[in-house]
């Protein structure tokens, strides 16, 4: 029973990551909408390292769980 105690806790804090990208992803969010309300020209300058940050930071949460569901399963 130890073993699946410490499986659970492990998964639980391979998890935390998921904190940070979502503050991440809310500043990159914000960043992004101030950006463009200033500067509506450069929106679509803006458009393409807005979906390139998005998705790498959206990357390090699914990493974050396929390493929890490793843990968790593995």
């Amino acid at each position: 029973m130890e073993l699946d105690a410490a499986k659970l806790i492990a998964a639980a804090l391979a998890l935390l990551p998921l904190a940070g990208v979502g503050i991440a992803l809310g500043n990159i969010f914000s960043s992004y909408n101030a950006a463009v309300g200033r500067n509506p020209g450069a929106a679509e300058l803006l458009d393409k390292k807005f979906f390139l940050t998005f998705a790498l930071t959206e990357a390090l949460a699914i990493f974050a769980l396929v390493i929890s569901l490793i843990i968790l399963f593995g």
